[in-house]
């Protein structure tokens, strides 16, 4: 068994476990007692970008904040043929079953980056479970892919990069992967010093992992991949629940789209707009992003 690592100086009051959803052990921090609300993280994070946030909301909701499968501490299975293990429909199915497990058959949701991606499939493989939806610094993926220029292209190199066939990107990156991670990062954070230290230290921990690094190679190779044939399938579909859509002013997703827009061609019922920081502004501008969630939730 897995040891599960702890942080209570950094999510106060959290529990740490592992739940088993169909063979996939998924870490898992709860926090907090009212409605549930589950926080799915982006890449290269894992559940501890929500901390400036998540001891907040657990005042007033029963907070769980997974790590996707592949990433941080959570089960790291092989991608399977058409990198089909890392669809989005596969890990929404994950969440899903870790909020069954938890005993929630209906509850909000909030995505970050990657984890909004599988907070969309989420939304529509159950429409019974999401009550409500909040989407971070993302449009859909097919409309990214759809719509790529030069200026995306240039902004967001690692769509393309992380696609390659195995194993080009993971050797590549192995020759230095903490530089690759802060890079990643570095790149995305436009308010200087937002990431805590110490949770840095965690995403180098994760990082370092080549297990983690191809998964994440799988997550993206999925995502221009059998992920825009699920998307295709469902292109008459829209999400039923709320969307509120919020983005970084001084990021790249606010800056080529207009991502209520985008949204829109997606769900029923969407607002939203952008914040003062750049594209993690749970970690950048923590009291403004509580301010937008609170009406909402």
């Amino acid at each position: 068994m897995a040891l599960i690592r702890e942080f209570p100086e950094l999510l106060p009051g959290f529990q740490w476990r592992d739940i088993e959803v169909g063979g996939i052990r998924i870490r898992t921090a709860i926090g907090g007692k009212g409605p549930p609300l589950l926080l799915l993280h982006g890449h290269p994070q894992m559940h501890l970008t929500w901390h400036k946030v998540a001891p907040a909301l657990a005042e007033r909701f029963t907070v769980v904040a997974t790590d996707l499968r592949g990433y941080g501490d959570s089960e790291k299975p092989d991608g399977g043929p058409e990198h089909i293990n890392y669809s989005k429909r596969a890990m929404a199915a994950d969440q899903i079953g870790v909020m069954k497990a938890l005993g929630f058959e209906r509850f909000r949701v909030i995505g970050h980056d990657r984890g909004g991606r599988v907070a969309h499939r989420l939304a529509l493989d159950a429409p019974q479970a999401v009550e409500k939806l909040v989407v971070i610094d993302i449009a859909p993926t097919a409309t990214m892919y759809a719509r790529t220029n030069m200026e995306f292209a240039r902004r967001y190199f690692w769509w393309f990069f992380l696609i390659q066939p195995d194993p080009l990107p993971e050797k590549l990156i192995s020759a230095d992967p903490d530089f690759f991670l802060e890079n990643h990062i570095a790149g995305q954070i436009k308010i200087p010093g937002s990431v805590d230290p110490r949770v840095m230290a965690e995403y180098r921990r994760c990082y370092a992992d080549p297990a983690m690094r191809h998964a994440a190679c799988e997550d993206y190779r999925a995502a221009a991949g059998i992920d825009l044939v699920h998307d295709a399938e469902d292109d008459d579909r829209r999400i039923e629940a709320p969307v509120l859509a919020l983005w970084g002013a001084r990021g790249t997703v606010g800056a080529l789209y207009d991502v209520v827009e985008t949204w829109r061609e997606k769900a029923r019922h969407v607002q939203g707009h952008a914040l003062d920081c750049g594209h993690s502004p749970q970690e950048e501008a923590p009291d403004e992003f509580l301010l937008n969630l609170d009406e909402f939730l």
